[in-house]
């Protein structure tokens, strides 16, 4: 054996001190038996490495030059991706204005401490399906337990979070939205498993390995939330509400249109401009909701558009505004828990409990509904009805007592986003981390040369609001 040099010493003991750290960070002393490989790396060599470096053939050794980089990157993004932050765009518009369709951001996951992944063989920079391909981007075995490491803080409420959204653990894939339970619901199991050629097929995705949501966490572990008239009550006190906090209104012009000009002062996307006077379903709701024709026999221009307050207050002062009527309850649909009548509706929800780790409730009929999506599907326990027993895991049991934090996340668009209101909790080992910065934002109302890149946008906060 050749003698070992003192920069070999050296390169070892700096690798050896960071993979400890890294293995204490994880909280797995297995991970130590990875310096039998350092040792060989840095030490004894006994293994050739690098011996495809020695190639006398220059083409053979630039190729897998780049085979080596490419690997080194892939690891490199891997590791990043998993434990430090990530990407993430925002694709749909229920947390406008605070956060915009088209905004790329900085996902940290040191802000809540970064999982341990339940699917470590994956593809890097891919959720759940491969590009092109659209086959499965990630192996099923093996598959780790929940496991959460020391982060710089936890949770807190108004935070905007990004979580795997829980009701995606069974997926029909020509069907994903709603959601496979909502879907359950509306049209019986037996046609969503048949039906190949319109729902595809069933799959079952880990927890990690489900669609990525975000939304404002509004309700935190233990809290008793309800919403009367759109206001949100935590602890049967009145919430301070989002500052870009917008709701659906329906508005009747004199007569003429509303103006482009008008529609950008407002600060209105051009999906959101929806005129509901021309024909449709919502042409037809709107003599239930107070609307009546004018002397031709028809209805002035009607708008459904979402509005902050302050868009809300410039809409009033327009000329050509004959009315404004916030958007009707009726029109919020089926809410949590799907099957289960509460009598609650999108705008007047409530008061539900929100699970918190150690607590524990009555298995009533009532908590069952509530939260047996929370035993069964989240915590991992089998819940059998057996006539007046109900069964957990084999055993008759009269309570249960929860082994996770909830949270109940909503969004700042209140009339068009699907959140808690629709599908329940949000368990701890579901959330993934904390936007905090947009590095990029594109509007797609405009072409990239003419205002479609936001730069008032580019490096802010992106939880500042």
């Amino acid at each position: 054996m050749k003698k070992i040099k003192t920069r070999q010493w050296v390169n070892f003991i700096i690798a050896s001190v960071l993979w400890a750290l890294f293995a204490l960070w994880m909280q797995n002393a297995f991970l130590l038996l990875g310096w039998i490989v350092l040792v060989d790396i840095y030490l004894t060599k006994l293994i050739p490495w690098s011996a495809w470096k020695k190639s006398s053939n220059p083409k053979i050794q630039s190729a897998l030059d780049w085979v080596d980089d490419i690997l080194f990157a892939l690891i490199a993004v891997y590791m990043i991706n998993l434990f430090v932050f990530q990407n993430y765009q925002i694709p749909s518009s229920s947390l406008e204005k605070s956060l915009l369709v088209g905004d790329y951001l900085f996902v940290s996951k040191l802000s809540y401490g970064p999982r341990v992944p339940n699917t470590p063989l994956s593809f890097p920079l891919t959720q759940n399906t491969l590009p092109i391909l659209g086959c499965k981007s990630y192996l099923d075995w093996p598959h780790w337990g929940y496991k959460r490491v020391v982060g710089t803080g936890h949770v807190k409420r108004n935070d905007i979070v990004v979580f795997n959204f829980p009701a995606g653990d069974t997926v029909a894939l020509k069907v994903q939205n709603p959601d496979y339970y909502t879907l359950k619901a509306e049209v019986g199991r037996a046609r969503i498993w048949s039906d190949k050629q319109t729902f595809g097929d069933i799959v079952y995705r880990p927890v990690d390995k489900r669609e990525n949501y975000v939304k404002r966490c509004i309700g935190m572990p233990g809290d008793s939330l309800s919403i009367k008239e759109n206001q949100v009550y935590i602890n049967n006190i009145a919430m301070k509400n989002p500052k870009h906090l917008q709701f659906n209104y329906y508005i009747e012009t004199t007569g003429a249109r509303l103006s482009d000009k008008q529609f950008e002062d407002l600060d209105i996307s051009v999906a959101d401009r929806t005129l509901v006077s021309n024909g449709g379903y919502y042409t037809n709701t709107l003599p239930y909701f107070g609307f009546t024709k004018n002397s031709n026999g028809a209805y002035n221009p009607i708008y459904r558009i979402p509005l902050t307050q302050e868009a809300l207050q410039k809409m009033r002062k327009y000329t050509n505004v004959k009315q404004i009527k916030i958007e009707p309850d009726v029109l919020g649909g089926d809410v949590y828990p799907v099957g289960y009548k509460t009598g609650w509706t999108r705008d007047n929800f409530g008061p539900i409990w929100i699970p918190k780790k150690g607590a524990t409730i009555e298995l009533n009929e009532r908590n069952l509904a509530l939260y047996s999506r929370c035993i069964r599907n989240y915590e991992g326990n089998t819940l059998e009805i057996n006539k007046d027993k109900v069964l957990i895991n084999g055993k008759s049991a009269t309570h249960f007592t929860f082994n996770y934090d909830y949270y109940w996340m909503m969004g700042d668009n209140r009339h068009n986003s699907a959140d808690s209101r629709y599908w329940g909790f949000v368990p701890e080992d579901h959330i993934v981390g904390k936007p905090i910065m947009i590095w990029l934002s594109l509007d797609k109302d405009h072409n990239i040369f003419d205002g479609g890149i936001r730069w008032n946008r580019i490096f802010r906060w992106a939880n500042k609001d």
